[in-house]
């Protein structure tokens, strides 16, 4: 049987496979940055009272399963994480003291979709991610 969550007047479970990218899918995404930008989005999803249930880190892109309460709409909690955490970033790792204008880290865009009864397949695949893509660039460097 399904756990669900609960709100004061709602039951639910809604989880979503959400894909975003560095400004120019730029390979920016290692190092130390890669080392702390997880717990950067577990704090930022918090903060919205939703949660990463899965996620994975690759050198130009983010995969994540997210769990958003239906109070919130998924572009505002989606918004949310890349334009603190792109704060949170130029103040870090770029020197910066404050977020000036036009400093961009995420591109515009995301990729979004329901997770449903397939949850289990989401995660799995966000979790090898990275034997994907490297399978991936095997088969293009062969040419097919």
């Amino acid at each position: 049987m399904k756990e669900y969550q609960s709100l004061s007047h709602t039951r639910w479970d809604c989880k979503y496979h959400v894909v975003f990218i560095p400004k120019r899918r730029k390979q920016k995404i290692f190092g130390s940055l890669r080392k702390h930008l997880g717990a950067i989005f577990h704090e930022l999803a918090g903060h919205k009272e939703s949660r990463i249930m899965e996620g994975h880190l690759m050198p130009d892109h983010v995969h994540m399963c997210l769990s958003v309460p239906p109070k919130y709409a998924v572009s505002n909690v989606v918004g949310y994480l890349k334009g603190k955490s792109a704060i949170l970033i130029a103040r870090r790792f770029g020197g910066r003291e404050r977020n000036f204008t036009g400093e961009v880290f995420w591109a515009r865009g995301y990729f979004v979709s329901t997770v449903g009864l397939d949850e289990a397949v989401v995660r799995a695949y966000i979790r090898q991610q990275e034997q994907t893509d490297e399978h991936y660039d095997q088969m293009r460097l062969g040419g097919v």
